[in-house]
C-alpha cells in the first residue's frame, strides 16, 4: 500500500495549462495573436533544438521527468517571446506528445495541421542551432547578483570586465566605490569587491 498523494498531479496539471495558454486564449478556444506564421529568430531555433535534445536524450535513458523539465524550461522562455511562431510551436507539441497525447494532438490541430501528428517523424537536432554567438554573464556586486551581461562566446577578460563596468545595471553599484578585488571565473561569473 502506497500513500497517495496529489501534489503531483496537480504540478502537472499547471504545467498543461501552461503549454494550453502558451498557444491558446482561454476566451475564444482560438490561437492567440502571438502565435503567427513568422520565420523564427535564431535564439528562438536554438531554445527550441536544446529542448529537442534534452528530451531525446532524456526519453531514451527513460528520463522522463528530467524530459519534462526540459520542456518546463522551453516552457519559461517561450513564454517570454513577443511572437511564438507555429514552426517552433509544432515541434513542441510534438516533443509532448508521447507525454500528453490527447492535448498535444488537439494543439496541432489548433496550429493549423490538417493529418494526425502521431505519424509525424520525431523532430530532429540541427547542432548548428546549439552553438551560441555570445553567452550571458551574471554580474555580482559584493556577491549580491545585480544584473546579467551579453558577451560573445570569445570575448577576453579585459573586454568582459569592461562591460561589466559600464553596464547600465551595475554602473550605479560601483560609482564612488573603490574596486578592490575582480573575481572573474570565464563564461560564469563576474564579481567585483568594493568598499
Amino acid at each position: 500500500v502506497k500513500p497517495w498523494s496529489m501534489q503531483g498531479v496537480e504540478g502537472v496539471h499547471r504545467f498543461l495549462n501552461r503549454v494550453w495558454r502558451l498557444m491558446v486564449d482561454e476566451t475564444t478556444g482560438g490561437l492567440l495573436p502571438q502565435v503567427v506564421d513568422a520565420a523564427p529568430t535564431a535564439a528562438q531555433f536554438h531554445e527550441l533544438h536544446a529542448t529537442i535534445k534534452r528530451v531525446g536524450e532524456d526519453i531514451e535513458t527513460m528520463n522522463f521527468n528530467t524530459a519534462i523539465s526540459a520542456m518546463m524550461f522551453f516552457l519559461n522562455e517561450a513564454s517570454k517571446w513577443e511572437q511564438r511562431p507555429k514552426e517552433i510551436l509544432s515541434v513542441f507539441v510534438l516533443l509532448l506528445s508521447p507525454f500528453a497525447p490527447h492535448m498535444a494532438e488537439e494543439l496541432w490541430q489548433k496550429l493549423g495541421h490538417a493529418d494526425t501528428l502521431a505519424y509525424e517523424p520525431w523532430p530532429a537536432v540541427n547542432e548548428a542551432y546549439l552553438v551560441q554567438d555570445t553567452i550571458e554573464i551574471p554580474v555580482q556586486v559584493n556577491g549580491k547578483l545585480r544584473g546579467k551581461i551579453q558577451v560573445p562566446v570569445d570575448e577576453t577578460k579585459d573586454y568582459i570586465l569592461d562591460a561589466a563596468r559600464k553596464d547600465a545595471a551595475i554602473a550605479p553599484h560601483l560609482k564612488d566605490k573603490t574596486i578592490r578585488k575582480e573575481i572573474f571565473v570565464p563564461g560564469r561569473l563576474v564579481n567585483f569587491v568594493v568598499g
